[in-house]
């Protein structure tokens, strides 16, 4: 059941952050998937996995409540 649980973990974050340019709040969903594959990474022992996925979340989200980015004039 846990390799299970990691593939769909992971399925779901890579699916998350293949589409997120299509909606913010997909940035949300991939921080989501990014601390499912964290947690699957501690669950399974693979401590530094675990510690680099919700390193991702932490900065999905950040990039989320920064807000999109500023477009400069001519491009």
């Amino acid at each position: 059941m846990l390799t299970v649980y990691g593939v769909v973990a992971l399925t779901f974050m890579m699916l998350m952050y293949a589409f997120e340019h299509r909606d913010r709040r997909l940035i949300l969903a991939f921080a989501l998937g990014c601390a499912l594959s964290s947690s699957y990474g501690f669950l399974s022992g693979v401590w530094p996995f675990g510690v680099v996925e919700g390193v991702w979340s932490l900065i999905a989200v950040n990039r989320f409540f920064r807000g999109p980015a500023a477009t400069h004039p001519g491009q």
